[in-house]
């Protein structure tokens, strides 16, 4: 199989523990693209968490594009122009705040390329780390979320966000609801995963599923993984979803993503 487009999450996939893209990794990416293979970010990120990123392995210069907040967002890296936006209203957002604190956890949303929060946490201190984006901490959650967001974040030990997530599916039917890292509960609006997103983009692109490799560590990149037709998880991933993908390559901080383009793209190209 000529695979056509390669789909690569970034936190704990494509990027080491400290965050950046191995020189390996990223010159196997750039022998891909030579090959002609689209390679697409597709991330929980935030959009100007993905961009540096994005950037310094030429998505720009590739006609290429990266999937933000677990697909609420597709972005055109060559125009900068949003193809695809799905938001969760303010009214929505207002309530899974009443839940949160009626279930005693953290949670965060987004606005204006900033992170919103009430409360203080470690783990609200981990999404600044990791994003780079500046947290604004607002006396009045609801007041300040004053329009529609694309995603909000549950915050708090992974325990209790078990329960949370149990409690949140039970109550809530119109949201997507997914888990980036155990203790990130991770909230979109309904139809909103990798998966959905990334068959809005192969559909523009006229690429099938089983033209697509999609690599991923976590349960946001448990449907892109099942939808592609080569589904890949980095060594590192959660135990509970081993068994979902095709193949298991090395960690994320062993160039699992370079493993995956030797073997199943530039090995084909030599065929």
């Amino acid at each position: 199989m000529k695979y056509k487009m390669l789909v690569l999450d970034m936190d704990d996939t494509l990027l080491t523990d400290d965050h950046r893209i191995s020189k390996k990794n990223k010159s196997a990416i750039a022998q891909a693209q030579e090959a002609g293979v689209k390679v697409v970010l597709a991330s929980g990120r935030p959009t100007p968490a993905m961009l540096s990123y994005a950037k310094e392995l030429g998505l720009h210069q590739n006609n290429s594009y990266i999937l933000a907040y677990n697909g609420a967002v597709i972005l055109d890296m060559t125009t900068e122009e949003v193809l695809f936006e799905q938001s969760i209203s303010k009214e929505d957002i207002h309530a899974l705040y009443d839940f949160s604190q009626e279930n005693g956890v953290h949670i965060i949303t987004y606005l204006d390329g900033n992170i919103i929060a009430s409360s203080e946490s470690p783990y609200i201190d981990i999404e600044t780390q990791i994003t780079g984006m500046p947290l604004i901490k607002v006396d009045d959650f609801k007041k300040a979320v004053d329009r529609d967001s694309v995603k909000c974040i549950m915050l708090d030990e992974p325990e209790r966000l078990v329960e949370v997530m149990a409690k949140l599916k039970a109550q809530v039917n119109h949201k997507s609801i997914t888990t980036s890292k155990p203790f990130f509960l991770e909230i979109m609006q309904l139809g909103i995963d990798k998966a959905a997103s990334l068959d809005r983009l192969a559909q523009k692109l006229g690429i099938s599923s089983d033209e697509i490799i999609a690599v991923g560590n976590a349960s946001n990149d448990l449907t892109m993984i099942q939808y592609a037709g080569l589904g890949v998880w980095v060594d590192n991933v959660e135990d509970a979803l081993r068994h979902h993908a095709d193949v298991v390559v090395a960690s994320n901080n062993e160039d699992g993503v370079a493993e995956v383009i030797e073997r199943f793209i530039l090995e084909e190209t030599l065929v």
